[in-house]
This record gives structure tokens, C-alpha cells and sequence, in this order.
């Protein structure tokens, strides 16, 4: 993981490592000492059987549709965790925002701009980093989307 920042421009993010395991969002938000809006979930969906990176606030859950929508198909689903390994050699829990032997499309979700630093995996779920999420937005070179899932007791407003 080191190596992925180094090259992308940011030696300067420090990774902090934890016996505390990060492999909820909840035992990430205890061991960074933030709240769980701050911890950055990095989920791996297939679309259209393809990979692609979901970065959430902690406390959001995934629209699929919204995705779905966002990556203009119909054929969305969340990867399994064997794939992820396989393919890319991260476990849940450690499953970081960059660092893939081949290149993941990226998109962020507008609730993590709310925050001025998030708190990412770094590859295994005892290592993780701070990032802002406008720098996380150029180092994955995704996309900023709306993919928050809106339950049913939320009140929304309109613009």
C-alpha cells in the first residue's frame, strides 16, 4: 500500500497500523478514534461482471440502483469476498481505496465531501490512513456521485 501512495503523490499520508482489527466499520471508528460517518467503507462491485470501486461514508449503506444508474447498466452486484481476494488480494475488512494491480474505476459518494478527512484500509484490517476526500478524488481518478441509499424514514430536501 506504501508503494500505491508513493507513486500516486502522496508520501506524505501516513499509514498507522492497529492490534485492534478495523474489519467493521465499528471497530474501525473505535480504533481511529472518529465517528463512523468518517470511516471510508471501499466496497469492490461487479459491473457488468467488470470491478469497480464504491467509496462510502461509513454510515451510508449502497443504492444499487443509484449505481447501476451512475454506471449506465443494469447488471450491478456487490462482489464476493473470495473475488476481491483472488483478484486483488485484499480481505474484507482491509480493503483499501487504491493499490490494485490493474486500474478500478472509481465512485465516491457525496457524503464523504461532508467531512475534512476520512479515514481508509490499507490493504489489511490493522492498517489504515487519513486522506481528504477531495485528494481521494484524484488519486482514485473517480467520479463524485450521489449513491447514498435513502431509507424510508430519512427526510430529504429538495434544491
Amino acid at each position: 500500500m506504501r508503494s500505491a501512495l508513493d507513486v500516486n503523490g502522496c508520501a506524505d499520508i501516513e499509514i498507522k497500523t492497529t492490534e485492534a482489527t478495523i474489519f467493521t466499520v465499528g471497530d474501525a471508528a473505535e480504533a481511529v478514534g472518529a465517528p463512523a460517518e468518517e470511516i471510508l467503507k471501499s466496497l469492490v462491485f461487479l459491473v457488468e461482471g467488470r470491478p469497480m470501486l464504491v467509496l462510502m461514508s461509513g454510515a451510508n449503506r449502497v443504492d444499487l440502483r443509484a449505481v447501476a444508474c451512475e454506471a449506465k447498466t443494469k447488471k450491478v452486484k456487490m462482489a464476493p469476498p473470495d473475488y476481491v481476494f483472488k483478484n486483488f488480494g485484499f480481505r474484507v475488512g482491509g480493503v483499501p481505496p487504491t493499490g490494485y494491480p490493474v486500474p478500478v474505476p472509481a465512485f465516491l459518494d457525496d457524503d464523504l465531501f461532508l467531512y475534512p478527512v476520512v479515514w481508509a484500509a490499507a490493504g489489511t484490517d490493522h492498517a489504515f490512513f487519513p486522506i481528504a476526500p477531495e485528494r481521494l478524488l484524484k488519486l482514485t481518478g473517480g467520479l463524485r456521485v450521489h449513491l447514498k441509499k435513502i431509507e424510508k424514514n430519512e427526510v430529504t430536501t429538495g434544491a
